[in-house]
């Protein structure tokens, strides 16, 4: 049996320890995370990243927990998958987390791969936007895939 037991869109500061205290199963023994944070660079900026700004479509959440189901029925076999995942939105500062993933599974094989196709179709598929801001004032939207 799969299991999304978190799917969050959320203005606060993600905990990973409640993601992976989510997650937490004694037939589970492969867990892993991913997060993911605001860097102080960007290919397309020219001065120094200082921030993000997340704005959602209102149906992000349910989109957020459909990726995650889809991720986890896709789990190689019959394996057992248990997913944690959650965005931010708002302001974010450089180093604050953006992403926060923890999935367990019954090997670390689906564990990994569970965890993997959850970030990469969140990149894709997710209705979230977000402004760059740059040292020098600059700011820039990327959108879903960017």
């Amino acid at each position: 049996m799969n299991e999304v037991r978190i799917a969050a869109i959320s203005d606060r500061r993600l905990d990973l320890d409640a993601h992976l205290a989510a997650v937490e199963d004694p037939a589970l023994g492969g867990v892993t995370t991913f997060i993911g944070r605001v860097r102080d660079n960007d290919p397309d900026a020219t001065t120094p990243v200082v921030g993000l700004e997340y704005s959602s479509h209102p149906d992000a959440e349910a989109t957020l927990r459909r990726i995650a189901e889809q991720a986890a029925a896709d789990a190689v076999g019959e394996a057992r998958v248990a997913v944690a995942v959650s965005h931010r939105i708002g302001r974010l500062d450089v180093g604050d987390a953006a992403v926060v993933i923890a999935v367990a599974a019954e090997h670390r094989a689906e564990a990994f791969e569970v965890c993997r196709a959850v970030i990469e179709d969140i990149k894709t598929s997710l209705p979230v936007w977000k402004r760059q801001v740059e040292s020098d004032g600059s700011t820039s939207w990327k959108g879903i895939g960017g």
